[in-house]
């Protein structure tokens, strides 16, 4: 089972915003997921961003993987180097 730490659309049509997530890689991107880590809401300037660090170190250390646009996302907070 492969897991990733991803973000699922919810919102409006052309109000996106993001809950950041852990979920395994087979399901849809906004169906069933673990554990909700964090949000993101690129709407407002800056975007609003906002992650609970603990559970994301916890997941990344049993090997979940986070997308492109999430590793972007924990880099620019500080908790992944």
């Amino acid at each position: 089972m492969a897991v990733k730490i991803r973000l699922k659309r919810m919102g409006a049509k052309k109000a996106p915003f993001y809950r950041v997530v852990v979920a395994d890689s087979r399901f849809p991107r906004d169906g069933r997921f673990i554990e909700q880590v964090g949000t993101y809401n690129p709407m407002v300037e800056p975007a609003a961003v906002e992650f609970d660090a603990e559970k994301v170190q916890k997941w990344i250390g049993n090997g979940a993987q986070p997308t492109d646009t999430v590793k972007r996302l924990l880099k620019n907070k500080g908790i992944i180097d």
